[in-house]
């Protein structure tokens, strides 16, 4: 069995400038070299062992007295500690205009990280399906900004092969890590990436009607709460209004592989699956707040807490 991608080592991203600290692309950090977490155990016949270690930590991600958190074979040092002052305080925040708030801080670049993510799943069902591959980037580049793992499905047999290529021999082993024991060591990344004291905003392409519904239940069936600082952003709104300012005659095609192919951006690995997906898109957003023109507070004011989605697909589960 075959569980690793492409080498992500030739992917340089494209200087933003550093004339505006304020638009998106002055903010963003330049990464002249990304390193892929190394998600797998090497053994002796050179095929690749998935290994599980315990990692101690807790919801929310709030984060043990550890300093670092094992990732099946591979460790995310955790860099940035939040303290327990800054915790206080974000936890007493009024969230229920958090993105008008948030959006009006003068201080917002030095707050806010930004996380490319993707996800594969058995199936299309939001509520009965699950999730199989996660993988999420740190646009600011550095040691250890990237994160990707498979996860077992449990009893939920993968349906949709012929999309991602991932098999049910390969997800459904014992030692792939299954959801419920994979949340706390993504929170513990995503807490490694996050600014003291600061915010989290993830980006996932048709991510509103696809990825962030699939984690918001994924988190709920798993006794898990998404941190009440992050924030969700659907790129897919971006594309189309880009494409439609290219062309407003026609009604304007956005998927990620059109908006690649339109930036003349080639793939590094295979497509649908997570970090391959991961990686075109960090590239696609970023030059969409640029021809968009987009600061940070633009991108915040376009984005949704986890509780606004989760009210969305409550309404549509009864109508």
């Amino acid at each position: 069995m075959c569980v690793s991608i492409s080498q992500v080592s030739r992917l340089r991203f494209h200087s933003f400038g550093s004339s505006c600290c304020e638009r998106v692309h002055g903010w963003l950090k330049n990464s002249s070299s990304l390193k892929l977490l190394d998600v797998r155990a090497s053994s002796v016949d050179g095929k690749a062992r998935w290994v599980r270690r315990n990692v101690s930590t807790t919801t929310q991600g709030s984060r043990s007295n550890n300093t670092k958190s094992s990732v099946l074979g591979g460790t995310i040092p955790v860099t940035r500690i939040i303290d327990e002052e800054s915790r206080t305080k974000i936890q007493q925040q009024p969230f229920g205009n958090l993105q008008q708030r948030l959006s009006q801080d003068k201080d917002l670049p030095k707050l806010l990280t930004v996380i490319v993510s993707d996800l594969e799943t058995t199936g299309f069902n939001r509520t009965k399906e699950r999730i199989i591959e996660i993988a999420a980037q740190d646009l600011a580049g550095g040691e250890n900004s990237t994160f990707q793992t498979l996860v077992n499905p449990g009893y939920v047999p993968v349906t949709n092969t012929h999309i991602h290529g991932i098999r049910n021999d390969m997800v459904r082993r014992p030692e792939v890590p299954r959801m419920e024991d994979l949340i706390p060591i993504f929170l513990r990344y995503v807490e490694s990436r996050q600014k003291p004291g600061g915010y989290v905003m993830l980006v996932a392409h048709n991510g509103k009607s696809f990825d962030f519904q699939f984690l918001i239940n994924e988190f709920n069936r798993c006794s898990f709460e998404i941190p009440h600082n992050w924030l969700l952003l659907d790129s897919l709104p971006l594309g189309r209004e880009h494409m439609k300012i290219i062309d407003p005659t026609v009604k304007p095609k956005a998927g990620l592989e059109v908006l690649a192919e339109h930036y003349s951006l080639t793939r590094d690995g295979d497509a649908h699956r997570a970090m391959s997906d991961v990686l075109l898109l960090s590239q696609v957003f970023q030059k969409l707040t640029i021809d968009l023109k987009l600061s940070v507070s633009d991108l915040v004011l376009r984005s949704h807490t986890a509780s606004d989605i989760a009210t969305a697909m409550a309404k549509n589960k009864k109508a």
